[in-house]
């Protein structure tokens, strides 16, 4: 009882944590250096971007009010505009907080109005490119009951619809706004793919928990891969002064028709050739021929009767 009471006696009072956090130091942001002052962006806003641009990628699907072919038009319209305001907003942010101090506010807002329009004039790419991916699901799960239940249901098309929107604003070099979306679906899913990874046509993950794909992994068209698969990297190279190297192309190229199956792990920049099969389980570090059947060592029940064998 005594220990208690001198443990409570010596116990910080509020005003003191208060005060002691408050003035702990500048923030990260101060320290890097902002352009000038402003908000850090929003990771409540980027996700409810994603979600009106979700609504119009997959009209009809994700509205928040009921849409018919004659009102699309303008449902699209009002959704763009919105994006368009959010995401402008956003980028300059993220343009801000990674300057350094290099730009001033107008820089940033003229450099995040120039980004926004490039991206928006991409997202009918992205549709295109999404349109094959829920063909791609409905092909090749044979659960699966329609497109429908693809678009509503599979974790996979979920997070490869962040990814491709996420890609378009890391080939446009915007700062830490790509990483945030790709997160969203990452926390949503389990399914981690880097915004930097480059995807093909009819991209198909089945199950999709635990998926890893890192920033410099290629990916072919019609690849399928399953749950627990990871694209990643062997090793990391340090630079001259000791740090890890920054941006080398690291991860796996998977070419055209490859399939690899559940929890096989592949390091390193390999190529994995095309029309290839990757069984489950497998630790593959080597590049494979195209049409190669890559797979763990099979079974085998021998007997020793006798000493036979042995």
């Amino acid at each position: 009882m005594a220990e208690a009471k001198k443990t409570e006696g010596t116990a910080a009072s509020f005003a003191e944590v208060v005060d002691a956090l408050s003035q702990g130091g500048l923030t990260w942001a101060e320290q890097r250096g902002r352009c000038h002052e402003h908000l850090l962006p929003s990771r409540a806003a980027l996700v409810g971007m994603v979600e009106s641009l979700r609504s119009v990628l997959f009209p009809g699907y994700f509205d928040t009010a009921e849409s018919s072919p004659e009102t699309n038009h303008f449902h699209v319209g009002a959704e763009l505009a919105k994006v368009l305001r959010t995401l402008q907003e956003q980028v300059k942010r993220g343009l801000c907080l990674g300057c350094n101090g290099e730009l001033d506010a107008m820089d940033c807002d003229a450099r995040a109005g120039r980004i926004t329009s490039a991206f928006l004039s991409r997202l009918p790419e992205v549709r295109r490119l999404l349109a094959l991916d829920v063909q791609a699901a409905y092909a090749g799960d044979p659960a699966a009951t329609s497109t429908d239940e693809a678009i509503f249901c599979y974790p996979g098309l979920f997070a490869v619809t962040n990814h491709r929107l996420a890609h378009e604003l890391y080939r446009l070099e915007v700062p830490l706004i790509p990483r945030i979306i790709s997160e969203h679906a990452h926390s949503a899913t389990g399914i981690d793919i880097h915004p930097g990874a480059t995807i093909g046509e009819s991209f198909f993950i089945d199950h999709g928990t635990g998926v890893v794909i890192g920033e410099t992994a290629v990916i072919g068209n019609r690849v399928r891969l399953y749950q627990g698969v990871t694209l990643g990297a062997k090793s990391f190279p340090l630079d001259a002064s000791g740090k890890l190297a920054k941006g080398i192309p690291r991860h796996p190229i998977v070419e055209d028709d490859v399939v690899i199956y559940a929890s096989a792990t592949i390091l390193g920049r390999v190529t994995l050739g095309k029309g290839s099969a990757i069984g489950g389980n497998v630790w593959l570090t080597r590049s494979v021929a195209p049409g190669s059947k890559v797979s763990t060592a099979q079974y085998r029940d021998d007997s020793f009767d006798g000493g036979s064998g042995i």
